[in-house]
């Protein structure tokens, strides 16, 4: 059980949570909600212990051990996947290694009646007791099977871990936590590097495990399915809810009716009251009761409601130039690095209109087939875009394509037309660039905000074919929620590279899969081929048996 107690963290003088306190139980898996700033990350890192709060504290039993993964990782090393992976027993092979130390000493030691030879006994049997109640594991076994279960293939093992990228090496930050058994795992939106295969091993993972969590993240599908419980943060303050997320909101909604009504019957009150002090503060009859309600005013309790973006804003895509009946054909498509086969004789047509989802395991090639209809890599077989095909591409390296020198408002209104124009500041705030943030350089910004504004530029310039790669890892669920519904009221083309179900969820009507070398087509939603592909590995479980 950890417990919070009277948690205040205070910028210069401002407060951004103040006097929180809460319980984290044994096996609570809880997910931290609130707006962008609201304090969540840093709630979470004081969990962890690597920052502190202004004022509070954070309490746990002795022995206990809380993992944490941050959202970014810098590390460096010149371990292989599986030898770092490893270092998750690191610990325990250090606590073998120091009985064998001390055991040996005993043997040449004569000294039989001594004090220090009795010490010495004393922390052998103390510390073989704590390492042999420690459930007996296989190591090897054990970091194989979650490595696999992360998305990695036996032939990463012995890869050094600089060859892989940001997103793999979290992968492996985040194996080295489940394979160190901690009593609570502290998750900053940990899907953002994860495909849909993985994620869903993870939630199994999490929802077997019998340990407690407490994350961030802006997957609902992925919240929704691993949480039982919802602590919000907002104004400098929480709320704890004993719910799924859905079922929070719900909740939230409720609550903030009734802080509405209280606050307008309160406002009432205070304007009645407010009349009578000035109408009579001259009356000597009047006197007590006038200086009554000034210190009844005084004493007041005012009733804030809580902030929520009530704002109805509606993004929309320019309407579509008409293309061809098929924007994109292909014909016995392949794609191999050197000798490294990535996938071969895919054959597809997107018709005019259709919205499909890219899906599959990470380097099965859907990036890769991305690049080959964008013409930016050579390729075997044919493709052939139709007729009037205009192209709007949202590739994972976006952010780093935007004009430095330009402001937030300047990149947005060096490509705005019309009735637009005129709503600059209101769709940048859609996205999380407040009033202070749209005269920032572009320079200045990080990379979640460039990703944020390169979406943004994107949503204005008239295409008719939509390709959009991984567009949701730094969104939160209100901003995917208006792009979504923008994709959706699209009247053009759509391919979009995502492991977000609940984003493809009522968006695609097509789902190509990425694996084994090969391109497979799929005539259902995504949660149609979900339940197909999990019926599929069940059937392949049972012929293994």
């Amino acid at each position: 059980m950890v417990s919070v107690d009277g948690l205040t963290v205070e910028f210069g003088g401002t407060a951004l949570f103040s006097n929180i306190s809460f319980v984290i139980n044994p096996k609570d898996r809880i997910a931290l909600m609130g707006k962008n700033g609201a304090g969540k990350s840093t709630l979470l890192k004081i969990l962890a212990g690597v920052r502190e709060p202004s004022r509070g504290r954070v309490s746990a039993p002795k022995d206990f051990t809380i993992a944490y993964l941050p959202q970014h990782l810098m590390t460096e090393d010149n371990r292989t996947v599986f030898e770092e992976t490893a270092q998750a027993f690191a610990h325990l092979h250090e606590l073998k290694a120091e009985i064998d130390r001390l055991n040996d000493e005993l043997t040449i030691r004569t000294d039989y009646e001594s004090d220090e030879y009795m010490q010495i006994i004393e922390q052998v049997s103390a510390l073989s007791e704590k390492y042999y109640s420690i459930e007996e594991t296989n190591f090897d076994a054990d970091v194989e099977k979650t490595l696999m279960g992360l998305g990695f293939e036996r032939s990463d093992f012995t890869r050094p871990t600089s060859e892989f990228s940001g997103g793999w090496r979290m992968r492996i930050e985040l194996a080295k936590i489940l394979l160190r058994n901690p009593d609570v795992i502290l998750l900053d939106e940990p899907t953002n590097h994860l495909d849909i295969d993985s994620i869903q091993w993870f939630e199994d993972f999490l929802i077997n495990a019998g340990k407690a969590v407490v994350l961030i993240s802006h997957d609902k599908t992925f919240v929704d399915n691993v949480t039982t419980r919802t602590i919000e943060v907002t104004m400098g303050r929480i709320y704890d809810y004993k719910a799924t997320y859905s079922h929070y909101l719900e909740l939230r909604k409720e609550r903030r009716e009734q802080q509405q009504k209280q606050y307008e019957e309160q406002q009432k009150m205070i304007a009645e009251t407010q009349e009578f002090i000035e109408r009579f503060k001259g009356t000597y009859s009047k006197t007590l009761q006038v200086q009554s309600r000034v210190k009844m005013l005084e004493k007041l309790d005012l009733i804030e409601v809580d902030e929520e973006d009530t704002s109805a804003l509606k993004l929309r895509f320019p309407p579509s130039p008409r293309s061809g009946s098929y924007p994109v054909v292909g014909d016995g498509v392949g794609k191999k690095y050197d000798e490294k086969l990535i996938f071969s004789n895919a054959n597809f047509t997107i018709e005019r209109g259709q919205k499909v989802a890219f899906v599959g395991r990470n380097g099965e090639g859907k990036s890769t087939l991305v690049k080959c209809i964008m013409g930016e890599i050579p390729f075997d077989g044919n493709l052939t875009l139709g007729h009037n095909v205009k192209i709007g591409y949202f590739a994972q390296n976006q952010a780093s394509l935007l004009d430095e020198s330009l402001t937030v408002f300047q990149t947005i209104d060096d490509i705005a037309v019309g009735d637009i124009r005129t709503k600059i500041r209101d769709i940048l705030g859609a996205f999380m660039f407040g009033r202070e943030d749209i005269d920032k350089k572009v320079k200045v910004l990080s990379g979640g905000e460039r990703t944020r504004l390169a979406m943004i530029k994107l949503l204005l310039e008239p295409v008719n074919l939509l390709i959009l790669d991984e567009p949701t890892n730094h969104l939160d669920m209100k901003t995917k929620d208006i792009l979504k519904q923008a994709l959706v009221d699209f009247d053009g083309t759509l391919i979009v590279v995502s492991h977000d179900r609940d984003f493809l969820d009522g968006l695609v009507i097509k789902v190509y899969e990425f694996g084994q070398q090969k391109v497979t087509e799929h005539l259902e939603d995504v949660y149609g081929f979900l339940q197909k592909k999990k019926m599929e590995n069940l059937r392949e479980i049972e012929r293994a048996r």
